[in-house]
């Protein structure tokens, strides 16, 4: 049985998130299961990255599953992307070592968020999130690097109480603004519920001046939702690439 890593991009607006689920069969990995054990004749899994969430977007997903195929590495993803719907698009494809998991062996991510303070261009609507509210990007960008390094990111996400650390290391936060296009990359070795989203929005509202940049810190020791900022809509959120410590 051998094994592939593929490289994923989906625009995440129809479905509900990565994950399969009981009560729906209308996501990214239900999707991808349904063709490749039709290609394989047996039920296949496929393991990505990180699960993303209902809305969210992927430019550089990675995922990886085993099957049994006489089919070569590029007449498969070939196949995928024939029977695959125009919203999922497979980019790469390689065979790896059996014992490369998609999700295990991640080192870090990236994301980013994208928010437009001006009417944005029509191609891009569905992809920011608009508000024309003044954001001071540089308090921003002082509020970000009181995020970086190891900290328990608990206030910062939606997963309330859990028996799971949710101690987590931010590697580096980059915020750019081009003609009122702000984007916010984010990279980390994890991410929890939310996180992303709750973060954005907590530097969405240092921006406005609702939440002030020596308050970055409180939420960190409060260890409480309700302190940190807003949690910005799925649709301006992607997932743009995922680090690994060697080729596979």
């Amino acid at each position: 049985m051998k094994n592939y890593k593929i490289t994923i991009q989906y625009d995440g607006i129809k479905y509900n998130g990565w994950q399969r689920q009981k009560n729906t069969k209308n996501t990214i990995q239900e999707k991808f299961e349904n063709v490749l054990s039709l290609m394989c004749g047996r039920h296949v899994e496929i393991f990505a990255s990180g699960r993303t969430d209902a809305g969210v977007h992927a430019l550089a997903q990675t995922a990886n599953f085993k099957c049994h195929t006489d089919k070569k590495a590029d007449e498969i993803m070939e196949y995928l992307n024939h029977y695959l719907p125009a919203d999922i698009l497979v980019t790469s494809i390689e065979e790896v070592n059996e014992r490369f998991h998609s999700r295990l062996n991640a080192v870090s991510k990236t994301y980013e968020y994208t928010i437009a303070t001006k009417k944005p261009d029509v191609f891009l609507r569905k992809y920011v999130y608009f508000n024309e509210t003044f954001l001071n990007v540089e308090k921003m960008r002082e509020a970000s690097k009181k995020l970086l390094g190891t900290h328990d990111f608990l206030g910062f996400s939606s997963i309330g109480k859990t028996k799971k650390s949710t101690v987590r290391t931010v590697n580096f936060i980059d915020i750019s603004d081009t003609d009122g296009l702000i984007k916010i990359k984010i990279n980390a070795d994890g991410f929890l519920y939310n996180m992303v989203r709750i973060i954005s929005g907590t530097l969405f509202d240092v921006g406005t001046g609702k939440i002030d940049v020596s308050d970055v810190e409180n939420i960190f020791d409060a260890k409480k939702r309700a302190d940190a900022g807003v949690t910005l809509p799925a649709n301006g959120l992607k997932l743009i690439e995922v680090f690994y410590k060697e080729k596979e």
